[in-house]
């Protein structure tokens, strides 16, 4: 995978990700050289979440002022305003309850019920319904 990697220099750099026995295998390849390791998957994991939470944090700080939406409007993908980064997993409505399923940053969920007309900021929209 290079697409939108780079490394220190601008350069195009690859970065590949495979399971090596009860493992994970992490290999980058740069125009300088290569860098291979070996991890636990627990520690792939902790690794997996700490780039998703930095992405999202990279996302929201390049857009724009935070919008408000009832909680019925939610959507799967977006990202709730405060100091810790709650993206919207899922969402349920029944009658006047928005049955609301999060994922933090380090990658734990879990569901919330709103009055479906409650007023959610959100630091960034996310995905398409």
């Amino acid at each position: 995978m290079t697409s939108g990697i780079e490394d220190a220099q601008g350069c195009g750099a690859g970065l590949e990700v495979n399971p090596v026995g009860a493992r994970v295998g992490i290999r980058a390849t740069t125009p300088s050289g290569e860098l291979s390791l070996i991890c636990t998957p627990a520690r792939a994991r902790e690794l997996a979440a700490a780039l998703a939470l930095a992405a999202d944090e990279a996302d929201s700080a390049a857009s724009a002022q935070p919008v408000t939406v009832r909680a019925r409007e939610l959507r799967r993908g977006d990202v709730r305003d405060g100091d810790r980064a709650m993206t919207v997993d899922g969402i349920r409505v029944d009658g006047a309850t928005a049955h609301v399923t999060w994922k933090s940053g380090a990658g734990r969920s879990w569901t919330q019920g709103y009055d479906a007309e409650a007023e959610i900021t959100l630091r960034r929209r996310g995905g398409s319904h």
